[in-house]
Formats: C-alpha cells, sequence, structure tokens
C-alpha cells in the first residue's frame, strides 16, 4: 500500500489517481475542436442516414450522465479502493515440519482397533497424524506420502487445515505397494535444502522396510544430517494379530518386516528419536512427546488482512458501457439505403 492504515476501514491505496476525474472536461475545454471542412475523400450518397443516427448522442442528457459515470467508475477502481480487516496476531516459529507417511500395501493390515472396531494401520494414523497437524498453528507443515515412490502431496504451508484434509483422503496403494524410505527421506531433503527455517524436522512413519526406491535410507539419512534436518522415526503395527486359516485361529506377528534397527539408527543419525506405536494410544502418546520436544512457539507476527475491491467499481462501469452501446445504437429500420 502507499502508505500505512491505521485504522480499518475502506481505503484507497493510490487515492493520487482521483485527481484524473476532470480529465476529460479539461481535455474537451483546453483542445480546439477539431475542424468541420467541406472536403470529402469519399463520396457516400448515404452518409446522411449514418450521420443522423449518430450525430449528437452525448447531446442526450441520460447518455452524458452514464457516460461520465462510467469514467468516473474507472478512476475509482484505478485508484484501487480496499477494506482494512482488524489487525489479527498470527503465531510463528520459523520451523518447517514435514510428514510422510506410508501408505504402501502392508499399511492396509487391519491389526489395531479404533472405538473397538478393527482397523487398517493408515486409517489409524490419518485419525491421530491429523490432528497433530491441526495443531501445529504457527508451523509450516508438508506432506509426503511414499510407497514404491515418493510423492510430495502437500508443499509446506501455514494451511495445517488443508494438509491434514489431504492426508484424510490419501489412500493405500496411491503411491504403489513397496515402500521406499530412502527416497522419502530424499525429497523431504531435497524440498527443505532452500529453506531459511531455524528448525526443519520430519516425521516419517512407516510399517515395514525399505523395499524400492533410488536412494537407500541410511544414505538418505546422511544427507539429512548433513543439511541439518532432524528425523523422527515412527514404526506402527501390533505385535500379535489372531487370524484364521484352514487348520483354525493362530496368533502371528503382523510387524515383523518393521526395519526397527534402520529407522531407530536414522534418528540417531539425524539428532531424533524412534518410536514404536502398537496401538492408537501409543501412537497419540508419540505426537503428544513430539509435541513437547518440538514445541510450538509462541511468538507471533501482526498482520492487517486487505481485500481489494477495485473489481465492484470496474464490473459496474463495464455493465454500464453496454448498457450505454446497445441504447445509443439505433437499427436503420424503416429507411433504404441506396448506393
Amino acid at each position: 500500500m502507499a502508505e500505512e492504515v491505521l485504522s480499518s476501514g475502506f481505503a484507497l491505496a493510490w487515492p493520487w489517481l482521483l485527481l484524473l476525474a476532470p480529465l476529460p472536461w479539461l481535455l474537451r475545454k483546453l483542445l480546439p475542436a477539431s475542424p468541420s471542412g467541406d472536403l470529402q475523400a469519399l463520396r457516400v450518397p448515404w452518409f446522411g442516414a449514418v450521420a443522423g443516427q449518430q450525430a449528437g448522442w452525448m447531446r442526450r442528457p441520460w447518455l452524458a450522465m452514464m457516460a461520465t459515470l462510467i469514467w468516473l467508475l474507472l478512476v475509482v477502481a484505478a485508484s484501487r479502493p480496499q477494506w482494512i480487516g482488524e489487525i489479527e496476531s498470527v503465531p510463528v516459529t520459523g520451523r518447517d515440519l514435514l510428514l510422510a507417511v506410508d501408505i504402501s500395501g502392508s499399511m492396509d493390515t487391519q491389526d489395531m482397533f479404533l472405538n473397538r472396531t478393527a482397523v487398517n494401520r493408515l486409517k489409524v494414523v490419518k485419525k491421530v497424524a491429523g490432528e497433530f497437524i491441526q495443531r501445529r498453528h504457527g508451523d509450516r507443515v508438508g506432506l509426503i506420502l511414499f510407497g514404491s515412490r515418493a510423492y510430495l502431496q502437500t508443499p509446506l504451508t501455514f494451511d495445517t487445515e488443508t494438509t491434514a484434509t489431504l492426508l484424510d483422503e490419501s489412500e493405500i496403494g496411491l503411491a504403489g505397494r513397496e515402500t521406499a524410505i530412502g527416497d522419502a527421506i530424499g525429497l523431504s531433503v531435497k524440498r527443505m535444502r532452500d529453506d531459511a527455517a531455524a528448525d526443519r524436522v520430519l516425521v516419517l512413519l512407516t510399517d515395514g522396510a525399505n523395499t524400492s526406491g533410488e536412494v537407500q535410507p541410511l544414505q538418505a539419512a546422511e544427507f539429512a544430517a548433513r543439511d541439518g534436518l532432524t528425523i523422527y522415526t515412527v514404526g506402527v503395527g501390533a505385535d500379535e494379530m489372531m487370524v484364521r486359516d484352514f487348520f483354525g485361529s493362530r496368533v502371528v506377528n503382523p510387524s515383523a518386516d518393521l526395519d526397527e534397527d534402520t529407522l531407530r539408527t536414522i534418528a540417531e543419525q539425524t539428532g531424533g528419536r524412534y518410536f514404536r506405536a502398537r496401538d492408537v494410544a501409543s501412537l497419540e502418546k508419540i505426537y503428544e512427546i513430539l509435541d513437547e520436544l518440538e514445541p510450538v512457539e509462541s511468538d507471533v507476527e501482526i498482520i492487517r488482512p486487505v481485500d481489494e475491491l477495485f473489481f465492484w467499481p470496474l464490473g459496474v462501469a463495464f455493465v454500464l458501457a453496454v448498457l450505454a452501446a446497445l441504447f445509443s445504437i439505433r437499427p436503420f429500420s424503416g429507411r433504404r439505403l441506396t448506393a
């Protein structure tokens, strides 16, 4: 804006443009009239009929007033009318936080319970991690989904509600059925490499081992440590699960493929921690601990929202111009023009 606005309400960003309002009147008064002359470059037998239709259209008072109003509306639109809102405080921490969530085929294992109903692992992660994201007001939060490949679902943004919504809309196998942990870390390093945030954090959640991708997890962890990216790893999945087969029921370990050693090493190399989530309660506790380890600061940034209103006078001017054009044109009905 051209100047600081101390109070809320209506304002003009470029009020000096209002000085252009009398410009048409000044031009009409100061510039000499065009010579009338009787010379004609081309003789048109029906010129009189055309001239009669158009001559003196500005002499119609209502049309002249409409043209004046259109000009004034254009000047007002050019001066950028705005509505200045009340001062708002936005919490800012200077922290960038990425959440990398495994959506491979194994996340469809139904070894957890939500409201006493057996559900798959991803459904539990959506609920708990979604609540965690929405608590991070003041952080820029992003979302990476990975399976056989890693994809950036949401770039770093203060819009935590949208990030949580996109996590909730994720589906098993959307990024492939295998698990590319190294690629997820590598993508996180790439996205945060040019960020100027003081704290850069990755929370990586998986239920398996690295079975796909172009980058090995420990190699990616070295890159992360070199760039100052802290990684908290979370291994999800129950230790016991009752399954039925041809011989009856038996207890199995649905998390047998979870590579806890690698996840623990990744966390240690980058200054983070490894957590084990065996049920909903333990996963909720992990995210509470993460809130304590990476707290949301109380620093705030003062902003004043500004809504641009120029399109209102501009739109009215356009409608009036169309109406003036329609009412000023009269068809040559009842007159026959001959060459």
